[in-house]
C-alpha cells in the first residue's frame, strides 16, 4: 500500500492549507516561496485536486473512482464529489472528535476500533448513510488515543449533518451531507474541470 510520507507542514505549505485543517495546532514561521510567474489554469486545477487528495488521505486511483461515482449521481458533479469524501468513516470519525488527526482516524477504523450500527467496521473507506450510527467499540473506550482525542476535539464544532453522544462516545448521521456544511477552501468544480479535458 503506498503512504505519503511528506511532512505535514511542509505539505500544508505547499498547497496552501492552514495545518488546523488537518487537526494538527502546530504552526511554520517558514515563509512559503512566493512564484516568480503566473500559475497556469491547469496547475489552479491540479492544486485543488491535491489539496482534496492531501486533505482526505486519498489516492489518485481511489479519488478518480470517486469522481466517476460523482458524475453519474444526479446534481453537480462537484457537490457530489465532496459529498462523497466527506462520507468516507474515517472522516467521520475525525468530525465526531473520536481522533486527532484524520490520518489517526483512519488508523483507529483500520485496528478495528469503530462500529457502524454495532458492527465492527475495519475499512476506512467505508460510506456512511444517513441513520447510521458511529460508535467507538467496547474494547476501545478506555484507549489513551481516543481519550486525548476527546481532550482535544472538545472546542472542534461537529457539523450540522452529525450529532455527537461524547458520554456514550458514539455519534448519529443525521442526514447526508451538502456542499454548504463542508467547511473546507476546495473549490470542487476546478477539480470537475480537470478531469472532464
Amino acid at each position: 500500500m503506498a503512504i505519503d510520507r511528506t511532512p505535514v507542514l511542509k505539505r500544508c505549505r505547499q498547497l496552501g492549507i492552514d495545518p488546523v485543517v488537518m487537526g494538527i495546532n502546530k504552526t511554520s514561521n517558514r515563509e512559503p516561496k512566493r512564484r516568480r510567474r503566473q500559475e497556469s489554469e491547469y496547475g489552479i486545477q491540479l492544486r485543488e485536486k491535491q489539496k482534496a487528495k492531501f486533505i482526505y488521505g486519498v489516492l489518485e486511483k481511489q479519488f478518480h473512482g470517486y469522481y466517476e461515482k460523482a458524475l453519474k449521481l444526479e446534481g453537480i458533479t462537484g457537490d457530489n464529489l465532496m459529498a462523497l469524501l466527506e462520507r468516507r468513516l474515517d472522516n467521520v470519525v475525525f468530525r465526531l472528535g473520536f481522533a486527532r488527526t484524520r490520518k489517526e482516524a483512519r488508523q483507529t477504523v483500520r485496528h478495528g476500533h469503530i462500529t457502524v450500527n454495532g458492527r465492527r467496521v475495519d475499512i476506512p473507506s467505508f460510506h456512511v448513510k444517513a441513520g447510521d450510527v458511529v460508535a467507538v467499540a467496547d474494547k476501545a473506550k478506555d484507549l489513551l488515543p481516543i481519550k486525548e482525542a476527546l481532550i482535544s476535539s472538545e472546542h472542534m464544532a461537529v457539523p450540522a449533518w452529525l450529532e455527537v453522544d461524547i458520554e456514550k462516545l458514539k455519534g448519529t448521521v443525521l442526514q447526508l451531507p451538502t456542499r454548504d456544511q463542508i467547511d473546507l477552501d476546495i473549490d470542487a468544480q476546478l477539480i470537475v474541470e480537470l478531469y472532464s479535458k
